[in-house]
């Protein structure tokens, strides 16, 4: 167990350092100019190379690119070209509200997939197994952006039980926090549920046809007590690696959520910076995202081996 959290952990640092020299490269490309976004178009060409030295753009992109890496390193992911105030600090309120969303829609998304998912293998062949089929794909099928435009229009404007707009901090109101979180959540939530529904059942149909449930079966053991004991735990094992990938689509597509309910986190800070060509920020912000994408998979990993001990040796 420790040689394969050792080896995923090993494998976290090559992944950064490529996403940040891609983001770095793509940013450079750009034909946005973020001086003379900051100076307007009439700065004079004087005020935006001496604009430029002071902001450190006139080093070479090599010695750029590795000045913010060494500072990175550290813990100083630079400061951003239009507030002047440090990046960490500017993300750290975005990432957390991303990542309660995220994790929002994949907690609404497990209570709905498995109960589906085991329902459905249990009554495989069925009516009910096909009503499951018919609305697990209806789930693949709604994209959550659409899902979210929906739901704001139906819940919030028209009936007008949520906020349309905005977002309320735990520390002012919980009650509310809790209220705002619930469209945008469930929104995120549908197409992960159909994901994990459709994967737990057909995972679960194998290991009930497996030979060892019926041997199970043989001994007189109840179908109850097989499914809850022993069928549930070796179906969930091939299900936590389709968690772990929802998971970063969910990490993704709240991002574009985050715009319609007009919440103040990862999705804006995002689209400010690649308009306003605010480089350290959008730096910041996509390793920032690429680190929690692949702490998921580590736990996944570790998860999966403590589920399944033949990984553990791997």
């Amino acid at each position: 167990m420790r040689q394969l959290f050792l080896t995923r952990l090993l494998s976290v640092a090559p992944i950064l350092f490529a996403v940040s020299l891609f983001t770095f490269l793509l940013t450079r490309m750009t034909s946005t100019d973020p001086v003379v976004q900051i100076l307007g178009p009439g700065a004079s060409n004087e005020d935006i190379a001496e604009y430029g030295r002071k902001l450190g753009l006139d080093l070479p992109l090599v010695q750029q690119f590795f000045n913010w890496v060494w500072n990175a390193l550290r813990g100083d992911l630079g400061v951003s070209l239009y507030t002047a105030l440090p990046v960490w600090p500017t993300l750290a309120d975005g990432v957390s509200i991303t990542l309660t969303l995220a994790l929002s829609g994949m907690l609404l998304a497990l209570v709905m997939g498995i109960p589906l998912g085991i329902w459905g293998a249990v009554r495989h062949g069925s009516w009910a197994d096909r009503v499951l089929s018919t609305v697990v794909s209806l789930g693949l099928a709604v994209p959550s952006i659409w899902l979210a435009l929906l739901l704001s229009l139906a819940f919030a404007v028209k009936l007008q039980w949520f906020q349309v707009v905005g977002y309320t901090p735990f520390s002012q109101d919980p009650l509310e926090w809790a209220r705002g979180l619930i469209l945008p959540a469930f929104a995120l939530s549908v197409h992960t549920a159909s994901v994990i529904a459709r994967q737990v059942r057909s995972a679960m149909i194998d290991v009930l046809r497996s030979q060892y449930v019926h041997a199970l079966r043989a001994r007189g053991l109840s179908q109850r007590l097989i499914i809850s004991r022993y069928a549930i735990r070796n179906a969930m094992v091939p299900v936590l690696s389709v968690m772990a990938i929802q998971m970063s689509v969910l990490v993704g597509a709240s991002i574009a959520v985050e715009r319609i309910f007009a919440i103040p986190a990862m999705g804006t800070l995002l689209i400010d910076s690649v308009v306003r060509g605010d480089f350290p920020v959008l730096q910041g912000a996509v390793v920032v995202i690429a680190t929690i994408v692949l702490v998921v998979n580590l736990v996944t990993d570790i998860g999966y081996g403590l589920i399944n001990p033949k990984v553990r040796a791997h």
